[in-house]
């Protein structure tokens, strides 16, 4: 048996963001987990991490990433 591991995909400062983030995972069937990073006296503040198992890492990555269009539009000055 090969096991898998969770690898975090991305570190932000709101739950709410990565919340959003495993919502858009779970559309396309990708599991994933949000584990708290920062300590906090708010339980929907401080540092969050989403993880995804291995396998989906690349995928999960993809969905997430902004869309070219935007990246196009950032760069012109």
């Amino acid at each position: 048996m090969n096991p898998v591991s969770w690898i975090t995909i991305k570190i932000v400062s709101s739950r709410w963001e990565a919340e959003l983030m495993e919502q858009i995972l779970a559309g396309h069937e990708i599991p994933s987990r949000i584990i708290q990073v920062g300590a906090s006296g708010c339980f929907l503040a401080g540092e969050t991490a989403l993880q995804v198992l291995s396998p989906d890492r690349w995928t999960a990555l993809l969905l997430l990433s902004p869309k070219e269009e935007e990246l196009e539009l950032d760069d012109e000055p």
